[in-house]
């Protein structure tokens, strides 16, 4: 099974992630980041993964180390359910529309960690979240997941649109990246011999 658990404590942040890569889409969050769940949750729909995340934080600071720390682990859980990537079809992308707002993500398992967001958010703020936590998550994930990220965000007027489009088209993109691909059963998908 294409599982993992993984717990990170810090100073700041008490962070479990567990997930199944092979899942229906199920998830349980308790942030303490309303907007932060809402955005898992469309990962995991989309994804078809199984997620359960459980944080506590300085939210009494902000939402920063805790949103970004939730990033690190969901990273380091990915890696650990993926294993060596033998098999794995590696790359993933996706397009997701709502309404008037359109992005794109496309994925590479590369062990090289890369991010490239290009998002122009049309206000600061999401309710009460800060929209350059998106970039902190994402910054986190890639880094401790080692994945190179490409994420552009095409087209929006409202940023809640904008940031739902993204979080939904990476987990479309991350379905697409660890399905197995029968062809290359016990293969490492690369002309290297190594990710």
């Amino acid at each position: 099974m294409r599982q993992a658990e993984i717990t990170r404590n810090t100073l700041e942040t008490q962070i479990t992630v567990r997930l199944n890569l092979d899942g229906t889409g199920q998830g349980k969050y308790a942030t303490g980041v309303p907007f932060l769940d809402h955005m898992l949750d469309q990962i995991a729909r989309h994804g078809l993964i199984d997620l359960d995340i459980e944080a506590k934080g300085d939210l009494h600071i902000d939402a920063h180390h805790t949103v970004e720390d939730i990033g690190i682990t969901f990273g380091q859980a990915l890696a650990k359910a993926w294993g060596d990537k033998k098999g794995l079809t590696r790359y993933g992308h996706s397009y997701v529309p709502l309404d008037e707002a359109l992005s794109r993500v496309v994925i590479d398992l590369s062990g090289r960690p890369g991010l490239e967001l290009h998002v122009e958010f049309t206000r600061a703020v999401i309710g009460t979240f800060d929209v350059d936590l998106v970039g902190e998550f994402f910054h986190g994930l890639v880094n401790h997941a080692g994945m190179t990220l490409h994420i552009d965000n095409l087209r929006g007027k409202n940023a809640h649109h904008q940031a739902e489009t993204i979080f939904k088209a990476f987990g479309r993109a991350l379905r697409m990246a660890v399905t197995p691909d029968p062809r290359m059963a016990g293969t490492m998908p690369s002309t290297k011999g190594s990710l």
